[in-house]
């Protein structure tokens, strides 16, 4: 999203909470640092991450049509497929049939009755194919919720323009955008259990197929809160990510999200997964004037892109962009404190992290925003942030670092004011994690820390 301070196409914690309110594979880059050792204790959380990814997960599911596929990441693929289906792109208008297989998982109840709920999925769609996720759940009393879609979804845009979908809900809940919300929290209504159903599409008569090699979603119900408690320094490391800026993508591709000025999100992604090893070729961005710096952040931009929401600041667009690359996974969760952070940081995972603050909330930005999307890589010995601002003037000037306290709390708070003194959300500890398909005991370690799996 932009650095400047505006109205946002899609409030970061969803219209429901503000309504609320007003009522690697293989070695990583390089690092530095010390205080690496096994991760804290932290207090339970409000957040329940649960994902679909083994050969046994797969099994468990409901197939009509669908295949398991073993191996070292087992997933579903299509098999023989359901039947047939016509699909109008709203995007483009074409219509085009398709052949459809899908899988549902089990119920899955909630260990925290949520608010909210985000889906991330990770697969391969080669061309000629693509998959739609859909989530459907049970409120707190027990009553049902439709079908919601949570996207449709393709690594490139030569089939399909991947998308959201606006305009769903049933009176007591809605998605918005990537996310699905309890329209009025007040109310006491809550999520408390959810299935999801993927559907995977293939051009008819061939032997395309996508694999989704895994499927979940997070569910959250996030305390209402101005400020949150400040956490004790614990680490003091800081990791080699490399740094892009979006700035310098001032006015490149304006048919994404208006060029570079609001690619924070794809910016982010692209300097973790180049973190982790992940590369671009010189086929793959042949596409990209070649007299613009930084490729890659043009093509992350072009392939995080949601047409519905007309940026790329879907989240769970971006984690499925990044577990396009060999080797990684990705997910969407919340976190609870800087403390988890830490714990990353110490098993050399960075983080991705959504905020929201006033010009003068964060010494040092320089800027104000309505949501905005940086990498955390470390921390000082005092324990302040050390982070990768995509939000600056050039790749060198990307490494930041901010006061721990001031970081922490706008990055955490549900409830904030904006430039005009009104009242709105804020993002609540929102973040995305990139890390290897075949993480190591301690990555694993630090992941199962922070609630992820």
């Amino acid at each position: 999203m932009s650095r400047a301070e505006q109205p946002s196409r899609r409030v970061v914690l969803t219209a429901a909470l503000a309504a609320a309110v007003a009522a690697g594979t293989g070695t990583a880059a390089a690092d530095q640092g010390h205080h690496a050792g096994k991760p804290r204790a932290t207090p339970a959380r409000p957040v329940d991450n649960r994902a679909w990814t083994t050969y046994r997960d797969w099994r468990a599911g409901k197939a009509t049509g669908t295949r398991v596929v073993s191996g070292d990441r087992p997933g579903v693929a299509i098999g023989s497929p359901a039947g047939t289906v016509d699909y109008t792109d709203p995007h483009t208008g074409t219509t085009a049939a398709w052949e459809y297989a899908t899988w549902t998982s089990p119920v899955h109840k909630l260990t925290v009755p949520a608010t909210e709920a985000i889906a991330s999925w990770n697969a391969h769609t080669p061309d000629g194919t693509w998959l739609q996720i859909e989530l459907q759940g049970t409120y707190s009393d027990g009553t049902g919720t439709p079908w919601y879609v949570m996207g449709r979804w393709a690594a490139s845009d030569r089939d399909i323009r991947r998308t959201s979908v606006d305009d769903q809900g049933d009176g007591r809940s809605s998605i918005w955008t990537d996310t699905f919300a309890i329209d009025d929290a007040a109310s006491g209504l809550r999520l408390v259990s959810y299935r999801l159903r993927l559907t995977l599409y293939r051009k008819p008569g061939t032997n395309l197929t996508p694999t989704v090699w895994r499927a979940g979603a997070m569910g959250s119900d996030v305390p209402d809160r101005f400020t949150v408690p400040a956490s004790t320094p614990g680490l003091a490391r800081e990791l080699a990510v490399p740094r892009y800026s979006q700035e310098i993508h001032r006015g490149q591709y304006p048919e994404y999200d208006n060029g570079g000025e609001a690619w924070c999100s794809p910016t982010s992604s692209q300097m973790i997964i180049e973190y982790w090893g992940g590369r671009l070729t010189p086929e793959q961005l042949s596409w990209v004037d070649p007299s613009f710096a930084d490729p890659q952040v043009c093509h992350a931009a072009r392939h995080t892109y949601d047409h519905q929401y007309t940026g790329c600041g879907n989240w769970p667009f971006n984690a499925a962009y990044a577990a396009t690359f060999d080797g990684l996974q990705g997910v969407v969760t919340r976190l609870g404190s800087l403390t988890d952070l830490e714990t990353l940081i110490a098993a050399g995972i960075p983080a991705i992290t959504s905020q929201s603050f006033l010009k003068e909330e964060l010494t040092g930005a320089g800027y104000g925003t309505s949501g905005h999307l940086m990498t955390v890589i470390g921390f000082t010995a005092d324990g302040d942030v050390i982070a990768n601002d995509p939000a600056s003037d050039s790749d060198e000037q990307v490494r930041r670092v901010y006061k721990r306290r001031e970081w922490e709390n706008v990055w955490l708070r549900t409830k904030r004011y904006n430039s005009t003194g009104k009242v709105v959300s804020g993002t609540g500890g929102v973040c995305y994690l990139y890390f290897p398909a075949q993480p190591t005991a301690a990555q694993c370690e630090a992941l199962a820390a922070v609630g992820v799996r």
